[in-house]
């Protein structure tokens, strides 16, 4: 089975369908700080996450053009208000155009908000994240889901999430027997796995028939192996048509012998 293809035809069918969004893409407003003075992340642990995963979930929304996926971004939602701001480690939009890349998002410019937040639990941030963010993210900005979880090994594990009921009620998302979550706007699983060489406790995205979904470094390693087997079948055939050739040779000189 070609894994690579196999894996293809999945992203197709699992991929969510939604609209496209009223606004247009916006690069930058006037008068919207695009930065501040804090570093992207606050720890290694931390980075690796945020690397990780953002580079796992680009890789899967590559082939829909209308995901916009940022990373430490600030997200504007109030027009005119430039306190109204925030800015996750990861944030998805859906029906935005992926490209041009943005300095901040507004979401009244876009006319769209983000579908799914993630933050990563530090020290400095783990109890607004925990608290105060649920109902800014869900109810003030009009996000779907939101994510929380702790990277660092050191300390206790922590993966939870919220979404939207249909209702409008914020309502936390239960966890299947492992842990793990399902979030419905990305239409994909989340579970952690600690990692014993960088003392990453990894949360990572799967398919919703649990295909995990690969980073850049293990597509790649997939496909060497993918090559590798065809390299090896190649030589296989050519070692039995030589055998074959071989035989041949051999049965004609017999009969011409005789």
């Amino acid at each position: 089975m070609n894994t690579v293809k196999d894996f293809q035809i999945k992203q197709r069918k699992y991929m969510p369908v939604f609209p496209k969004a009223n606004g247009k893409p916006t690069v930058y407003i006037e008068g919207y700080p695009g930065e501040d003075d804090e570093p992207m992340a606050e720890t290694d642990f931390h980075a690796e996450q945020i690397t990780t995963l953002s580079d796992q979930l680009k890789r899967y929304f590559a082939i829909n053009d209308l995901v916009h996926i940022a990373v430490d971004s600030f997200i504007y939602y109030s027009e005119g208000d430039i306190t109204k701001c925030v800015a996750p480690d990861i944030h998805i939009v859906f029906g935005v155009d992926k490209y041009p890349l943005r300095r901040s998002f507004y979401t009244w410019a876009e006319g769209a908000t983000p579908v799914a937040v993630f933050e990563f639990l530090s020290d400095a941030t783990a109890h607004r994240d925990r608290h105060e963010k649920i109902e800014l993210y869900l109810n003030d900005i009009g996000v779907q889901e939101y994510f929380i979880h702790q990277p660092e090994m050191e300390k206790p594990p922590e993966f939870h999430g919220w979404r939207r009921s249909p209702s409008g009620d914020i309502v936390e998302i239960v966890p299947d027997a492992e842990g793990g979550l399902f979030s419905e706007a990305l239409n994909l699983w989340f579970r952690w796995k600690e990692d014993q060489t960088t003392h990453v406790r990894l949360l990572r995205p799967y398919l919703p028939d649990g295909t995990p979904i690969t980073t850049s470094i293990e597509e790649q390693h997939l496909k060497e192996a993918a090559e590798a087997r065809v390299e090896v079948e190649v030589q296989r055939r050519q070692e039995l048509e030589a055998e074959i050739e071989r035989l041949r040779a051999q049965l004609a000189n017999r009969q011409n012998d005789n």
